[in-house]
């Protein structure tokens, strides 16, 4: 074989081994699971003698578009960190009811006890079905309802509300005869739930549904998410863990685990995620992913001013962590 034929092989082959490296690096990347931690309320570090860790999974959209080994995958990341209980925030189906023996299986891989809320998802695809797969699975769900848990010889009080999207939540009869003495968690698919659970006692609300906008290159996740379909709450950490005497809360919002429509995730925030919440801890104890948020303003279309003042409140945010990093 000719010199200049042997190097040409030579050539193709290495193009073609960097192409295979470049495409198991980006298929690594689109199915990234990243682990984030945070601390708890405030309340909670005054009302427990040991922390409670907790492990936080929302939207997994069992179904065609997510990969199996995708769901498996968060669910052993779960068990890797011992959490004592795991908290789901709906939306565990896609739009169909034909991998419900699936959904109970994935969440029978769970090793610690599981609590959850219905999203929209599985309202529309249908509820009653997708409770009776999550019952089979071990899980207990909170349908507008609190119950009490026993971790460590230490009670934690849930609040769990059913789907606000579809019409469904009923904070009045999910926080019938709550003790404002134990520490509370509040479990939601939408996170704009949260304010009136906080004036409700519940200092940390959990909550999914956005998946963090998937896209969140270019700030495309604060347009889609925030400016058009109109949420305060985009992804992760909103509000105060501070004790400062009154009624003060913070909402997570979960980027999520699976997808309804696209599959594809880029950006930091977009990135799939499970979330570890350490009950107990204060804000400042551990190595958080990021600061607690402003609220995201969303401006009527129609108002110019408004709209304005919104750009221009977004610029000054985006000067201050410019000037934090430096």
């Amino acid at each position: 074989m000719p010199v200049s034929m042997l190097r040409e092989r030579l050539s193709e082959h290495r193009a073609r081994r960097r192409a295979n490296k470049e495409l198991k690096a980006a298929t690594r990347e689109r199915f990234r699971i990243r682990l984030r931690r945070f601390a708890g309320h405030e309340l909670h570090a005054e009302q427990l003698t040991q922390p409670i860790r907790v492990a936080h999974i929302t939207d997994q959209h069992v179904g065609l578009v997510t990969p199996h080994k995708v769901q498996v995958e968060a669910v052993d990341i779960v068990n890797r960190e011992k959490p004592d209980v795991v908290v789901l925030t709906g939306d565990f189906v896609c739009h169909s009811h034909a991998w419900l023996d699936e959904l109970t299986a994935l969440m029978r891989r769970f090793e610690a006890p599981v609590y959850g809320v219905l999203g929209n998802h599985d309202h529309w695809a249908g509820a009653k079905q997708v409770r009776r797969a999550l019952r089979k699975g071990g899980v207990e769900l909170l349908n507008n309802a609190n119950t009490t848990i026993t971790i460590q010889r230490q009670t934690l009080q849930l609040v769990g509300l059913d789907d606000a999207y579809t019409g469904h939540a009923d904070r009045d009869k999910a926080i019938k005869g709550l003790n404002a003495k134990l520490p509370t968690l509040g479990l939601s698919h939408i996170a704009e739930e949260a304010d009136g659970l906080w004036n409700a006692g519940v200092p940390l609300v959990l909550s999914g549904h956005t998946h963090a906008g998937q896209l969140t290159v270019a700030r495309l996740n604060e347009w889609t998410i925030g400016r058009l379909a109109k949420h305060r709450f985009i992804h992760g950490l909103y509000g105060a863990r501070a004790s400062d005497g009154i009624h003060s809360g913070a909402v997570y919002v979960g980027a999520g685990i699976g997808a309804a429509v696209m599959p594809f995730r880029l950006g930091d925030r977009g990135n799939r995620e499970v979330t570890l919440f350490e009950l107990g801890a204060r804000p400042g104890d551990l190595s958080e992913h990021h600061d607690e948020q402003d609220v995201v303003p969303i401006p009527d279309d129609h108002d110019e001013e408004a709209a304005r003042a919104f750009a221009k409140e977004r610029f000054a945010q985006r000067q201050a962590k410019k000037k934090k990093k430096r």
